[in-house]
């Protein structure tokens, strides 16, 4: 008998009211009570320059809140081992689902991460070479770089019924690391000549190393003074012992001036005291010796595999599981394709998913064993992507920020695709975007403005795209922002002659680049730009190096601690006052003892969100009472740090005020647009565009006659972008030489000279496939990249 079907719609149910998340009252970092309804299972994109507010809303209060919730599910007892989350800084927020965030944030560095391991596609070769590799060494552990191999033995006493019996036991574990370089595949090496000169003996000052002086008992007095070396003797006529003591003894105690102290060899102590530290957050002359003195070459007995010889010599069809990370990922899928073998079939299927999605991604030209944290931010958030493209879960909220970072415009159609992919299954898409080609795809847009820091945080426009074009705002008078051209173009004053180049995936590339103009490095992601900028410009003294690298800070950092800006003040709140320029700083002498200089009193409540209070005694202004009675041109230092960049810059610039030193830093500060920011702002509050541009005004401050800047225009605005383009010309104006690695039309049209490379990614790339000025690959068009500049300018 036939199933009867009601004909007739049923009335809306109640379940499926809830299409709207709702935001009332959001007061998260710059944000002035925003009030905002999103529509869900539909493409929202939030525009607005940097700083305007784009992630404190979707980011610090949508997704935020989404986790908090959800980690709220969870027992006390779990929740203790979990981050804590303070509830954001909002009235209302309803409507909310299940939020997963792909940010822009690196990979972890650590020298034992790669792409294999972030994505669990290792995991699953492991597993696949332990039962189809022959010959048979082990578990999947004898194939992890990660794991070491061990073994021990011994006596164990047990209780056997009621009698007390030793017995004999032994372990081992086959694991796979290299036992030289410990499964890192490099090994360093230290250059003596860089830490002392073997002609000299200690007493005459033999050691370079930057700080050493020899007048320190802790460091040059210790050596002179241990009763191991002959401080009189030059150090080339040493005895081996002598030697050895003095480069690779162990710890021991012993007497300098009537103090207790640790003498160990100088190569632990120079390991100890420099290479444990994070190279980035060193002073550059510290950061450019240990450069000169440490080498890192490829292991010489794992050549650069991490694996020990076991887990090389086991091998499926005369590949071994290091021969399969080394392999691009387009190819290592189509490798996995030809396995049939019923036995490991399950295993088999899930790896060529996740394969197959690295290439539907555009990350099919990266291999496993790539170092995690050597992917661009662009990449690493696409690697993100990866395990969330094959789920089967909807009716989710996916956050991306700024998914078209480090993508060429050919790329962006591809992501555009992923996008709508997610938000068909049933997804609600947020995305934080400043491309125009991206924000073409969105249902909903978001504009937040109208500019950043204390002049933004509220909703400028919301709805339709074609309403934003005419909507007046920022992001809508500038969307449809075409650069031309340029008509005529500047000449070079000589040339960087780059030959033989084969890092990477480079094809024995030789090319000039020209020096005394803005020269832009074109490609799709994976053609080779960075390979072939970085790994041949030789980073000497007259190059400045911009990357992508994000910005360290802590709470306490500011703009002013970050570009050195904090020197001169302190200085000069010294000089004018008579006193130690300690005092004036939140970090030092000067800072507020009750709350160590932090401005606020912080209590933790165990797995419940901790809770900050503005501290009593200094009201947030982080100093000392008795500081605060200093003054300089009539402010005291806290309001110096709570003026914006456009107001110190006039205070420095003259009256009693006038300090050059400080005033220079500030002028380089306003030049990228960031004259809105103050100076004490923590770091940790500023936007991924701010960022970028503090970390370029820092480096403008370098001394040297080439910059290489790599996508600078990341995380900046439509608006943001034309004074970018300003500052490029004024530093080439000024007699430098300035190279860019870019995908952004308007910086292609504006160069002087362009080297576009591929013509694909990976080992379809590496190859300069165009060199000249933008009119010529606009005419040539025979480039991926002449056919979007082309479109891009209305050629």
């Amino acid at each position: 008998m036939a199933t009867k079907k009601d004909t007739q719609s049923p009335a809306l149910h109640d379940a499926d009211s809830h299409d709207l998340i709702r935001v009332h009252g959001a007061r998260v970092n710059n944000l002035q009570d925003v009030s905002i309804e999103i529509p869900k299972r539909r493409l929202t994109v939030f525009t607005g320059v940097s700083g305007s507010g784009k992630s404190s809303l979707v980011f610090g209060t949508i997704a935020a809140e989404s986790q908090r919730l959800i980690n709220e599910t969870y027992s006390t007892f779990v929740q203790g081992f979990m981050p804590t989350l303070a509830r954001p800084d909002v009235d209302v927020l309803d409507g909310l689902t299940t939020a997963i965030s792909v940010d822009q944030q690196r990979m972890g560095s650590d020298p034992r991460s790669t792409v294999g391991t972030a994505t669990d596609a290792n995991a699953m070769l492991r597993i696949l070479f332990s039962r189809l590799g022959k010959p048979y060494i082990g578990s999947a552990k004898a194939f992890s770089f990660n794991v070491a191999s061990i073994s021990g033995a011994g006596a164990v006493t047990v209780q056997r019924a009621g009698q007390t019996v030793k017995e004999r036991r032994s372990f081992s574990i086959t694991g796979g690391m290299c036992a030289r370089c410990e499964g890192r595949g490099k090994v360093s090496d230290i250059d003596l000549t860089q830490l002392y000169d073997d002609s000299k003996s200690l007493a005459e000052g033999a050691f370079t190393i930057p700080g050493w002086k020899s007048d320190s008992q802790w460091t040059v007095g210790l050596y002179a003074q241990s009763g191991f070396l002959d401080p009189h003797k030059p150090i080339r006529r040493f005895t081996k012992k002598e030697m050895q003591d003095f480069l690779y003894r162990e710890p021991v105690k012993v007497k300098v001036n009537g103090i207790n102290l640790t003498y160990e060899g100088l190569i632990p102590k120079i390991q100890k005291s420099f290479l444990s530290k994070d190279k980035e957050a060193m002073q550059p002359h510290i950061r450019a010796f240990v450069e000169r003195a440490v080498t890192f070459s490829s292991c010489p007995e794992c050549d650069g595999t991490r694996l020990n010889e076991g887990a090389r010599s086991s091998k499926i069809k005369r590949k071994s599981i290091a021969d399969a990370c080394a392999m691009e990922i387009r190819d290592l899928a189509d490798w996995v394709r030809g396995l049939k073998e019923p036995s490991v079939a399950p295993l088999l299927l899930a790896l060529q998913q996740t394969l197959d999605s690295f290439v539907e991604i555009g990350l099919g030209y990266l291999s496993l064993d790539r170092p995690a944290g050597t992917l661009s931010g662009g990449e690493a958030q696409r690697v993100k992507m990866i395990r969330h493209l094959g789920s089967s879960l909807t009716d989710i909220t996916y956050v991306f920020d700024e998914p078209t970072i480090g993508l060429h415009p050919h790329d962006i159609q591809r992501m555009n695709g992923l996008l709508l992919q997610l938000r068909d299954k049933g997804n609600t898409v947020l995305v934080v975007e400043h491309k125009p080609e991206a924000i073409a795809i969105a249902d909903h847009v978001v504009d937040l403005g109208p500019g950043a820091g204390t002049a933004g945080g509220t909703v400028c426009y919301e709805g339709s795209l074609e309403g934003l074009r005419s909507s007046g705002t920022v992001t809508g008078r500038h969307l449809d922002d075409r650069a031309s051209v340029k008509e005529s173009v500047r000449k070079p004053t000589g040339a960087l002659k780059i030959r033989g180049a084969k890092a990477n995936n480079l094809r024995n590339v030789n090319v000039d680049i020209p020096l005394g103009v803005l020269t832009v490095i074109t490609g799709v992601a994976g053609s080779g730009k960075s390979s072939l900028v970085h790994g041949s410009i030789p980073a000497d003294e007259g190059v400045v190096a911009v990357d992508q690298a994000p910005i360290k800070g802590s709470r306490r950092s500011n703009p002013a601690t970050y570009t050195g800006l904090l020197e001169p003040i302190r200085k000069a709140f010294a000089k004018e006052n008579g006193v130690k320029p300690a005092l004036f700083s939140a970090n030092s002498e000067g800072a507020c003892p009750t709350c160590n200089g932090a401005g606020v009193i912080y209590t933790d409540l165990a797995m419940m969100a901790g809770v900050a209070t503005t501290c009593e005694d200094c009201e947030g202004k982080r100093f000392d009472a008795s500081v605060l009675d200093y003054h300089l041109g009539g402010r005291d230092i806290s309001e110096v740090l709570a003026m914006s960049v456009t107001e110190a810059e006039k205070f420095f610039g003259a009256g009693e005020a006038q300090t050059p030193a400080a005033h220079r830093i500030l002028e380089r500060l306003a030049d990228v647009g960031l004259g809105y920011l103050t100076l004490g702002q923590p770091l940790t509050t500023l936007s991924g565009g701010e960022r970028q541009r503090l970390k370029l005004a820092t480096h403008m401050g370098d001394k040297g006659g080439v910059y290489v800047l790599d996508e600078p225009t990341t995380g900046l605005h439509l608006a943001d972008v034309e004074q970018l383009l300003g500052l490029l010309d004024r530093l080439v104006d000024s007699g430098k030489s300035v190279i860019v690695i870019e995908h952004h039309q308007a910086v292609m049209a504006h160069a002087d000279w362009i080297i576009d490379l591929g013509p694909g990614a990976g080992h379809d790339g590496g190859k300069v496939v165009f060199e000249g000025t933008p009119a010529d690959l606009v005419a040539d068009g025979s480039t991926l990249t002449g056919e979007h500049l082309a479109e891009y300018v209305g050629a």
